[in-house]
């Protein structure tokens, strides 16, 4: 397995993500599984099991929030 990627953007904690999944729920779902992975991650979570209870592999979590 791989290097973990250091989280380098802190400028929304995990609960200002959590909110904006939920302004965005009924537009854009695929965002709001994007976001909700995202504040998992910044919580601890390991990426594996973030992407999977938001419903995508790692690789692609990982693809959605590289830079």
């Amino acid at each position: 397995m791989g290097k973990a990627v250091a989280v380098t953007r802190l400028e929304l904690a995990p609960a200002q993500l959590r909110s904006a999944a939920a302004d965005a729920r009924a537009a854009e779902p695929a965002q709001v599984r994007r976001l909700l992975a995202i504040a998992l991650v910044l919580e601890g979570v390991p990426r594996q099991q973030a992407a999977a209870q938001c419903g995508m592999d790692r690789q692609t979590l990982r693809s959605n929030v590289y830079v």
